[in-house]
């Protein structure tokens, strides 16, 4: 019986000469996207097992789960990719390498505190809703250009970039003006704030990010292409210490 780490190595395989193709598509260099493995569907011993496979970019949705994730792994770079509320940002700074989802300018601030209440500097995402779809948090596209003083305010986070989910559809191919709107958006940002190093966007997951790395995802977001039936036969993985 195939293990979780060959099943799991398979999938990385596929999953790699997607990200390639789109690349080669678009001119783009492999090297210029991040694929960042969402765990929130599987155990400590499956992310652990892809860590061993080369992927150190890995991501939780709740707060919760990225504590103890990245506590039993520590030497992943841990992304927190969902909503964040403001009583749990002391807490997520020290583990997480970069948020994604700064939906508004309280919580950016409320992370800017704590980064520097601890001295450190940590890079952010700011959430945008790019698609218009009222269940989904984020700033308004026509809000984006106002964020630039607020953005040029802060010292010790790093916005750098911004993130957004576009509607799922079944042909990825409509979801294409979400994510050239949010490289618009990019693009405009950074002629308001010159001082900052704005290179990312946060955009694709499993049923998009081909067209996503096409319109100029740094950052794809992979779970259930990875994953999906993986974390019930976790058990066939040994434990590493």
């Amino acid at each position: 019986m195939e293990s979780v780490e060959d099943i799991l190595r398979g999938r990385l395989a596929a999953v790699e000469a997607r990200i390639a193709a789109a690349c080669d598509r678009s001119g783009r260099r492999r090297e210029d996207v991040t694929l960042v493995a969402v765990t929130k569907t599987v155990g400590v011993e499956v992310a652990r097992a892809l860590l061993k496979l080369g992927v150190v970019d890995l991501a939780e949705s709740r707060p919760q789960e990225l504590w103890t994730k990245a506590e039993a792994i520590p030497d992943a770079r841990w992304h927190l990719v969902g909503h964040l509320q403001r009583n749990k940002v002391e807490r997520t700074v020290p583990l997480a390498a970069m948020i994604h989802a700064v939906d508004s300018v309280r919580l950016l601030e409320e992370i800017e505190a704590a980064c520097r209440r601890r001295c450190v500097h940590l890079p952010v995402l700011l959430e945008v809703n790019a698609s218009g779809e009222a269940a989904k948090q984020g700033f308004a596209p026509d809000e984006v250009a106002a964020l630039a003083d607020t953005i040029n305010a802060v010292t010790a986070v790093r916005v750098c970039g911004l993130m957004t989910m576009a509607a799922y559809v079944e042909d990825q191919e409509a979801t294409r003006p979400t994510f050239a709107l949010l490289r618009g958006l990019l693009g405009e940002l950074r002629e308001r704030c010159p001082g900052h190093a704005l290179g990312h966007l946060s955009m694709g997951m499993s049923n998009d990010f081909e067209v996503a790395i096409e319109e100029g995802a740094t950052l794809i977001r992979l779970g259930t292409v990875l994953f999906e039936g993986l974390d019930s036969l976790r058990e066939g993985l040994p434990c590493s210490p």
